[in-house]
């Protein structure tokens, strides 16, 4: 006899979102991506809409700083690729 799948619990996605976003690691390290983008965008390397992004050589979650030496400018595809390796 086959076992019986449990009902899977519907998860409300917004609510992990919400939560996620709240706390203050992401906000700080939101912050930091910002003001990276920001010193950018000053420096005429990135603009709104253009499909680039600032990319964190070593991570700010890993904790990589916000210097222009741990900074570069890439394709947004490349920098969603790589991810805080």
């Amino acid at each position: 006899m086959a076992a019986k799948k449990k009902p899977k619990k519907k998860r409300d996605y917004k609510k992990e979102y919400r939560d996620f976003r709240g706390k203050p690691k992401q906000i700080k390290n939101r912050d930091a991506r910002n003001k990276a983008r920001s010193e950018a965008a000053k420096k005429g390397q990135v603009k709104k809409g253009d499909g680039k992004e600032v990319d964190h050589k070593k991570p700010l979650s890993k904790g990589g700083s916000n210097t222009s030496k741990n900074t570069r400018v890439v394709s947004r595809k490349t920098n969603r690729k790589k991810g805080a390796k």
